[in-house]
């Protein structure tokens, strides 16, 4: 079984077991694990066809455990402007949590 979620601007396909990167969450002290309910497709094996929500599947949810949190790549931004004596240089690294999907509930 595999679901489609969205979190933030970005949608995700998930199978139990998968581990990926999500932004990083205002989390609770000792919380330990994400609960996904903007679930925008669930299709696999158990399911006799595909549901699609409108725009969310009803009473869908994706549970996950937080694994870590962790720092993507640097990103190196720099602004240059001929003939100006401009240069600005910055740099960004953005947070995320990696979770690990345990149950898809339909």
């Amino acid at each position: 079984m595999y679901a489609v979620i969205e979190d933030g601007s970005h949608q995700y396909k998930v199978q139990e077991g998968d581990t990926f990167e999500v932004q990083l969450h205002d989390l609770d002290e000792g919380q330990d694990s994400l609960t996904f309910d903007r679930v925008v497709m669930v299709g696999g094996e158990g399911v006799d066809a595909p549901k699609i929500g409108q725009p969310y599947v009803e009473g869908a949810k994706v549970t996950a455990k937080i694994v870590t949190e962790l720092k993507g790549d640097k990103i190196t931004i720099v602004k240059y402007r001929r003939r100006k004596d401009s240069r600005t240089k910055q740099g960004h690294r953005q947070n995320y949590l990696r979770v690990q999907i345990d149950k898809i509930e339909a």
